[in-house]
């Protein structure tokens, strides 16, 4: 959604707004707010609007009695406030909208602000977005997470002067913080390639290493955006890395950088080790960085399991399978008490959704995982597999006409014959022939055949099918 002018909103909303500007001039602020608060219920993408409403909140405030004005005007944001936090993710403009109520009875709530430039980011609103992402930026000038996303905001409306000066103003508060020093030059490369140097580009006649004017800076960033998976080259990088952390604890790509390249080294503790560096800096950890983190504890697991640490479980111990199934069992209620609990943290997130349903599924407890694969079917890169798994779990509990049903609308919505579609023509069949419905089940693995005659065990299925008929 872009951002709108005053010529682009309909009539009635124009006059609206006008009543608003009046009411605005005349200091009948109350007035005005519930006027422009109206206006943006229809235009959320008025960005002029917007303005002047913020315009009359912080007015209003100025009139007021400064601290007992702030504290009354909170009183009770925080529901509406959680509300639309949840919703930001789906429901942007109502998460949009929520915040500007809030914001608009007590223009300093940071809290509000957040979430209303996340949910305009969302919305595709940058400009609505550095509205707030100023009014943080001016409370707390120093503060990184809030700067670096206010560039970013200007950087995809192409203001790169403004992106740029916005890092500007955040290295005066962190001078040798030599992460913001690399993101200003990367911010400051952009620009000059955008007022100078594009057209050297574009007819083949320069490139991005001249158009920067440090090369071995060019190099670094070169070499540092690629995680190498080389054994030895993987430990020279960790020791450099962690000799950057006494002047840099908390450069989070170093920390991410770190806890990858110790996994990969199936240094497992020292890989959680980071990762729960990276938890205790504000703002920084989000489900992604959490699901990774739960991924190496759960290999950390499998590498005791598989042997791999004698110090913890010995193969040549008498009692080495009691042990190795009560260290299996402690993976399993890791794996589902992890997943509950960012299912609980991140609510939207569907593919945690699914990611909890097979955990149910594989432990046999089948009427919770039906209504997770369910919810997990409106996440449309989740759907197919989701589909797939309801299906199995109505064919566990011989709801066999359910799963079939489940199983041919997966397959209609299907394009292409990939390995996901084999998936769902197998189960189909394995179903059918479940139900007695044989020459049925054997199409699906007719159809598999003709196109992957080695797939599972459908060669040896469809051979016997036709020596039968003689």
């Amino acid at each position: 959604m872009a951002e709108k002018s005053l010529s682009e909103i309909p009539r009635g909303v124009r006059d609206q707004y006008e009543k608003g500007l009046v009411a605005l001039e005349r200091s009948n602020l109350d007035y005005a707010i519930e006027l422009l608060l109206a206006v943006l219920k229809s235009e959320p993408a008025f960005l002029a609007g917007r303005e002047a409403l913020r315009k009359a909140a912080l007015k209003k405030v100025g009139t007021g009695t400064g601290m007992f004005r702030k504290f009354v005007s909170s009183a009770g944001s925080s529901p509406a406030l959680a509300r639309a936090k949840f919703l930001v993710e789906n429901q942007p403009l109502e998460a949009l909208f929520i915040a500007e109520q809030v914001i608009a009875n007590d223009p300093s709530n940071n809290v509000a602000h957040d979430i209303f430039a996340r949910a305009a980011v969302a919305a595709d609103l940058p400009r609505s977005a550095i509205l707030s992402l100023e009014s943080m930026r001016q409370d707390a000038p120093a503060d990184k997470a809030i700067s670096i996303r206010l560039s970013e905001a200007y950087a995809a409306l192409g203001q790169d002067d403004k992106a740029e000066a916005v890092f500007a103003a955040l290295l005066r508060h962190h001078p040798n913080d030599t992460q913001l020093s690399m993101m200003a030059k990367n911010v400051s490369a952009k620009r000059t390639l955008n007022e100078g140097g594009y057209e050297a580009l574009a007819d083949g006649k320069g490139s991005y290493r001249s158009i920067l004017k440090d090369k071995g800076e060019a190099v670094r960033l070169e070499q540092e955006s690629r995680v190498t998976r080389d054994a030895a080259h993987s430990e020279n990088l960790i020791q450099q890395y962690e000799s950057r952390l006494a002047t840099e604890p908390d450069n989070i790509k170093l920390l991410k950088n770190l806890a990858e390249l110790c996994a990969q080294q199936k240094d497992y503790f020292r890989s959680i080790h980071y990762y729960n560096l990276i938890e205790g800096i504000p703002g920084s950890f989000d489900s992604t960085l959490e699901r990774e983190r739960s991924e190496v504890i759960v290999k950390r697991f499998n590498q005791v399991i598989e042997g791999g640490d004698p110090a913890q479980l010995n193969p040549a111990d008498p009692d080495f399978e009691q042990k190795r199934a009560a260290v299996i069992a402690q993976r399993d209620e890791f794996m589902l008490n992890d997943c509950r609990s960012r299912v609980e943290k991140y609510p939207t997130d569907l593919a945690i959704r699914f990611e909890l349903g097979v955990l149910y599924f594989n432990l046999g407890r089948i009427s919770e995982a039906i209504p997770e694969f369910q919810r997990a079917e409106n996440n449309p890169h989740k759907r197919p597999q989701a589909m797939l798994y309801s299906a199995r779990c109505f064919a566990t509990r011989n709801m066999n006409d359910m799963a079939v049903r489940k199983l041919q609308v997966a397959l209609k919505e299907k394009s292409g014959f990939d390995d996901e579609r084999k998936e769902l023509l197998y189960t189909l069949g394995t179903v059918l022939e479940k139900m007695g419905n044989a020459e049925e089940a054997m199409d699906q693995f007719k159809q598999i055949a003709e196109v992957d005659f080695g797939y599972r065990d459908v060669a040896a299925r469809v051979d016997a099918y036709y020596a039968s008929k003689g």
